[in-house]
């Protein structure tokens, strides 16, 4: 029997919990004892039926802290039937992407699996016919993304009339994503008299202002304290020349002999550039983001996991299912300009108690980031010097460009106007030219190719995608773009968002 390396402390087993006993069964036929401090905490007062509003760092266990006490009370329950004559739907459990959403439904499975309760996991990016049969048979457990649960309700697939626990997992990521206007849509179908729970792993205003509209008379638990990372995570960051950031991660993977890396980039493109060059460099490495098919995701993430791919190239989004207990090292390849992202970036490695290593590679065009996300977390992350990689003699920060957005990210304050509507003017002419540049529909694009995001198509009763393709920082310390203020939590998904639904 193996104990939760997170907690040894409390003493406590999942058997003092007063869990049902074939969930007892499926725990200790996974090797687990101990309950992690979420999962403690948690676990009673889901149980009690309590709403429930609770911050937990990615790696701490919190899938399980809501997994457990849903069966639990779901197998003390009757079940429902839905409008279909099939099985009512008793829980409903939303997720930003679809990785998280896959994720969540096999530890539904995992911990489910000697209960008499059906689950299923629905999400863009594949075929309809095959969820609207499960959901006309009918499931205990939908486990979904906002943009396909609405896309089958808007064609009179769905029925929600019978849910009686909402749970949002990482809600932090959907409002990020823009999902909030999805997320009412969703309430609207859902009975008023419910259990909801609400699990983020920070707590921004936003989060706060969507848990006074949608939970009732909640219990609140922080098992860590706010804005803060994983302490067994070793952190450092290298000061980098901005053309020298390729030759210096695949000095860094060689060196150190690192044998499984996730390696995040600010955009797709940059996470095609980087993986191509790792891979010509004798590093296999893969790309994964919003433009990968679903079966092109899957497959990297199982060769991934499997130890066959040495590096997984990822945007912010497309890493949120990524669940690797052993996963040793994350580099951040680009620094992000939210600083919630650096801790749910990094909080993918030092899971489960284990050790992990996070570096950091910035450039002059983002130590403005960087400061931000040492304030945001209270830490000073220690800088080691690579000489042979710095920044050139009379090398400036210069303005980033995000999609259509141009941003200032380096020390100090922003250029002039002039300045940063040039660099907008350079960046737009790079994309036409990457644009037609892209080989023909249909055929094979290399490491970075794989079409078919998942985007809800057009006139299909969607929302129409924002003017930008980059997300724009939210709260939490992120450095707002040029000559623009913060949207509000309520804007449309993005391209990128839309991508992943």
């Amino acid at each position: 029997m193996r104990e939760n390396p997170i907690v040894r402390q409390s003493g406590m087993t999942f058997s003092e919990l007063g869990l049902a006993p074939a969930i007892l069964r499926a725990i200790n036929e996974e090797g687990y004892d101990t309950p992690t401090p979420i999962q403690a905490q948690a676990i009673p007062l889901v149980m009690q039926g309590h709403d429930l509003l609770a911050g937990a760092q990615t790696g701490t266990g919190k899938t399980a802290a809501f997994t457990l006490p849903m069966l639990h009370r779901l197998a003390m329950s009757a079940s429902a039937k839905n409008k279909f004559g099939g099985i009512g739907t008793r829980v409903l459990v939303l997720t930003p992407t679809r990785e998280l959403a896959a994720q969540v439904e096999e530890s539904v499975r995992t911990y489910g699996k000697h209960l008499q309760l059906t689950s299923t996991v629905i999400f863009g990016g594949v075929g309809m016919n095959p969820q609207i049969s499960a959901l006309r048979r009918g499931v205990d457990i939908l486990v979904a993304t906002p943009g396909r649960l609405l896309d089958l309700q808007e064609q009179g697939k769905l029925d929600l009339s019978t849910v009686q626990m909402l749970i949002l997992d990482e809600a932090d990521r959907m409002l990020d994503m823009g999902f909030l206007p999805d997320i009412r849509r969703v309430l609207s179908l859902v009975p008023k008299q419910k259990q909801t729970l609400l699990f983020s792993a920070t707590f921004s205003d936003d989060i706060r202002k969507l848990a006074q509209g949608l939970l009732n008379n909640p219990k609140s638990i922080q098992v860590t304290p706010s804005n803060t990372t994983v302490q067994r995570i070793t952190q450092s960051h290298h000061l980098v020349g901005r053309g020298k950031k390729k030759a210096l991660l695949t000095h860094i993977i060689q060196t150190h002999n690192w044998s499984q890396v996730l390696v995040f980039t600010r955009t797709k493109f940059g996470a095609n550039s980087v993986a191509e060059h790792l891979t010509k460099h004798g590093i296999e490495a893969l790309a994964l983001h919003g433009n990968k098919s679903q079966a092109a995701r899957t497959q990297a993430l199982q060769g991934f996991k499997a130890g066959t791919i040495r590096a997984l190239v990822a945007t912010d989004i497309a890493a949120r299912g990524i669940d690797i207990d052993d996963l040793p090292h994350v580099v951040n390849y680009e620094i992000p300009n939210v600083s919630e992202d650096y801790v749910h970036r990094i909080g993918r490695t030092g899971r489960a108690g284990r050790p992990g290593e996070a570096v950091s590679l910035v450039s002059l065009d983002e130590e403005g980031f960087f400061e931000s996300i040492e304030h945001f977390t209270r830490q000073k992350i220690e800088r080691v010097p690579m000489p042979d990689f710095a920044p050139e003699p009379g090398e400036r920060g210069e303005p980033i460009a995000m999609g259509r957005q141009t941003i200032w990210g380096g020390a100090g304050k922003p250029p002039s106007r002039e300045v940063m509507q040039a660099a907008a003017k350079a960046a737009m002419q790079e994309m036409r030219q990457r644009l037609n540049d892209r080989p023909p529909r249909g055929r094979p694009g290399g490491h970075g190719g794989g079409g078919g995001g998942g985007a809800r198509p057009a006139g299909g009763g969607g929302r129409a995608p924002t003017s930008g393709s980059g997300r724009a920082p939210t709260g939490g310390g992120g450095r707002a773009p040029a000559g623009g203020g913060r949207p509000s939590s309520g804007k449309p998904p993005s391209t990128q968002a839309r991508n992943y639904r």
